[in-house]
């Protein structure tokens, strides 16, 4: 199998990496800072379940791009919203 075949594959984790990576700089910044004022709470928690939804739909697939990028997303997902209910 040569590296253009799988180009879906290569797509999948390019995408993966772009959306995870944008999430970073928001991470980042909240944590340094610990304002978490321009954050909802309703749309962050919808946001975390549906992140931890789209991993389980990864891992039923066996969907490498979808795992590693949900499972990264998650874990700033959570810490974010970690930090809504605890500096609130």
């Amino acid at each position: 199998m040569t590296a253009l075949s799988n180009w879906p594959e290569w797509i999948g984790y390019l995408a993966a990496m772009l959306t995870t990576a944008s999430f970073v700089p928001q991470a980042w910044l909240t944590f340094r800072s610990r304002d978490v004022s321009g954050i909802s709470l309703g749309m962050y928690s919808v946001f975390t379940v549906g992140v931890a939804l789209w991993l389980v739909y990864g891992l039923l697939l066996s969907a490498w791009p979808i795992v590693a990028a949900n499972a990264v997303t998650l874990a700033l997902a959570l810490a974010i919203l970690g930090m809504k209910l605890r500096y609130r």
